[in-house]
């Protein structure tokens, strides 16, 4: 089996869904304002997109796990992916809310909510068979 692109963009959706709503709440929280945690979830629908993308294509191309299926290959996934959304998040919060305690405080707290959420997401998507490309056999030739 192989993966498409398609599988990866939407991946990436389902994902930046479930990852705004616990940035605006988490915003919103902890700065008693939910125009400032919907500013902050509204910025990273552009920037995590993006950055989701090519965290998933770069796994993709990774050849370091024999089995796509590990859950070790998940869990480093997970780690690495919330090294990056953490950084995105913690700058976003900051700029947004002009004060570097709450962009701090957003990604302390998203280490654990969205390494959670992340992984059941992967767990998810890898037994879902939406945008798996079958790879054809290849045909016998017959010597004759």
């Amino acid at each position: 089996m192989d993966y498409s692109r398609k599988r990866h963009i939407v991946k990436a959706i389902t994902w930046r869904i479930i990852g705004t709503i616990d940035t605006i709440i988490l915003g919103w929280a902890l700065t008693d304002n939910p125009t400032t945690g919907l500013q902050i979830g509204g910025a990273e629908l552009a920037t995590k997109m993006i950055l989701y993308y090519f965290h998933e294509r770069a796994w993709y191309k990774l050849k370091i796990f024999k089995d796509n299926s590990s859950r070790v290959r998940h869990f480093l996934k997970t780690i690495t992916w919330r090294f990056v959304g953490t950084m995105d998040t913690m700058f976003l919060g900051w700029f947004i809310s002009g004060s570097a305690e709450v962009g701090l405080s957003i990604g302390g707290l998203e280490l654990i909510t969205k390494m959670t959420l992340y992984y059941l997401h992967e767990r998810a998507w890898y037994t879902s068979k939406f945008g798996l490309i079958k790879k054809e056999p290849a045909s016998l030739s017959k010597e004759e």
